[in-house]
């Protein structure tokens, strides 16, 4: 039996080899969080993301806890920089996707090198057109319940959730021990990106495909509010998961799925 065995794998050794039956390339997935937050928030989905075969970056922007910079250097210009700096070696196709403040993000990234991004995925994010800035567009949502938890420190050119205050919001459908995670989590957010107006033209960022994940019970971004800016910038594919603002902690697998259908 042994002879036979060995005889068997010395044929099969000298035979020429099938050519693989190469599978479709995944793309890189590209996680850019938002505002008061940092890149931790995206550690369930990132593990779902690569058990399922997927390479993945997960960005942390300058100006926070993970990549501290100096308030006055901060600008949303830096942080498409910061993303440009991070997917510069990749040379198959990239998926950007970028949660609540970070829409405005990955849109500036794919206004500047709109060649390298294969779709921008907006999970509960605001979606810019030309001349919007988050300040201009949170102001425009009624059903926001953001604003009252606010601080903003001119002084300083910082804004900052009042303490305990925002896993309600933020967390809204989270048990209770989640919330309180989340209110001891968030930071301060840098005030120059926020009021900066972002530039965008048909010719670059309008020509990159887009796919929007609304969140169904976020009381940061309205879900109607979601709703109008997604028909304000049509998306190829609108997607929807029954959570709060923070579905990376609240029903990771869940947004990870939606996150895959999105990549393609």
């Amino acid at each position: 039996m042994k002879k036979l065995i060995s005889a068997a794998a010395s044929i099969a050794a000298a035979a020429t080899p099938l050519p693989a039956l190469a599978g479709p390339t995944k793309p890189t997935i590209v996680l850019v969080h938002g505002a008061f937050e940092t890149a931790e928030v995206w550690g369930y989905v990132v593990a779902k993301l690569e058990k399922d075969g997927y390479k993945v970056k997960n960005i942390a922007l300058p100006g926070r806890p993970g990549n501290e910079r100096a308030v006055t250097e901060i600008s949303l210009d830096l942080y498409q920089r910061t993303v440009a700096s991070a997917i510069a070696d990749e040379t198959g196709p990239v998926v950007l996707v970028g949660h609540s403040f970070g829409g405005f993000t990955i849109s500036a990234e794919a206004e500047a090198e709109p060649q390298k991004i294969k779709t921008l995925v907006y999970v509960a994010a605001y979606i810019p057109r030309n001349g919007d800035s988050l300040l201009s567009l949170a102001t425009a949502d009624s059903g926001s319940k953001l604003g009252p938890v606010l601080d903003i420190d001119k002084e300083h050119g910082l804004a900052s959730v009042k303490p305990g205050a925002g896993g309600g919001v933020f967390a809204s459908d989270g048990p209770q021990q989640v919330q309180d995670a989340v209110s001891g989590a968030v930071v301060a957010e840098p005030l120059a990106p926020l009021a900066t107006p972002v530039t965008l033209t048909a010719d670059r960022f309008g020509k990159v495909d887009k796919v929007a994940i609304r969140t169904l019970r976020d009381q940061v971004i309205s879900t109607g509010y979601q709703a109008t800016m997604i028909k304000a910038t049509p998306v190829r594919l609108s997607l929807t998961i029954d959570t709060g603002h923070v579905p990376f902690l609240t029903q990771p697998d869940a947004l990870a799925a939606e996150i895959e259908k999105a990549a393609g």
